[in-house]
């Protein structure tokens, strides 16, 4: 071979081979493969005792009706309001109906109704256990009540008739506030302290498909059973915490 001809052998060669090195070193350019992001949506809190565990005060069929009919469907309209809204999407429910100026208008009203169906629900539900015949606050709580309304006699007076008289479906409140002052206060529908700046304490629920079963009209009557359930170590720890 030729001495022009090797050099252009080896030429080529050298071209073919760093040709190839460049191109195993390159970086891949393909598009990243997009992960998708499933919606963090609400489920059903799942409840700490049996359904009939509240019986003779409360009975089975109202608190299986209530959890997985009533609270149920508030789970699910405000995780249908919100599914456009990955903004939304995720937070603590008592975040999410803090804050409603946040919430865009379109679904305002229906975050607010049902996002407070379902944060009203899951605290009414874990403030309760079965039942016991001597059931009083305890600890910093019950200091707290004797200090401010006179004594537990005087607070559950006050307490039960607040709600009571609550006008249309509600809830009964013993809310503290940011100065750390307890208040016995109602709301209508599914409003909570938590969208004033107050933080729930104690809560009762005073729509009818909470007793209508075992009281029909007699709201009063309801709530005075509902004082034997009340888990005070739960609301001290609300108080407290």
């Amino acid at each position: 071979m030729r001495r022009r001809d090797f050099m252009m052998t080896i030429a080529g060669g050298l071209a073919v081979s760093e040709l190839a090195g460049l191109c195993s070193a390159a970086p891949d350019q393909s598009p990243p493969t997009a992960q998708h992001k499933e919606p963090q949506m609400y489920t059903l809190t799942k409840l700490p005792y049996a359904f009939d565990a509240l019986e003779p005060y409360i009975d089975a069929r109202t608190v299986e009706i209530h959890h997985t009919k009533h609270q149920q469907t508030y789970v699910d309209k405000v995780n249908a309001a919100i599914k456009d809204y990955p903004q939304l999407q995720g937070l603590p429910i008592n975040d999410l109906i803090a804050d409603l100026d946040r919430v865009p208008e379109a679904i305002r009203t229906t975050v607010r109704n049902n996002g407070g169906g379902v944060a009203n629900h899951e605290l009414y539900f874990a403030m309760m256990r079965p039942g016991k015949q001597e059931n009083r606050p305890i600890g910093k709580l019950a200091a707290a009540i004797d200090s401010q309304f006179g004594g537990f006699d005087q607070f559950q007076q006050k307490f039960s008739a607040a709600a009571v008289a609550q006008f249309g479906s509600g809830w009964g409140w013993l809310s503290l506030d940011k100065q750390g002052k307890l208040a016995i206060e109602t709301t209508p529908g599914h409003d909570t302290p938590v969208m004033f700046g107050r933080k729930p304490v104690l809560v009762v629920d005073v729509w009818e498909h909470a007793y209508y079963l075992k009281h029909q009209w007699r709201r009063a009557d309801s709530i005075a059973d509902w004082w034997h359930l009340i888990n005070w170590d739960f609301a001290e720890r609300n108080f407290a915490g």
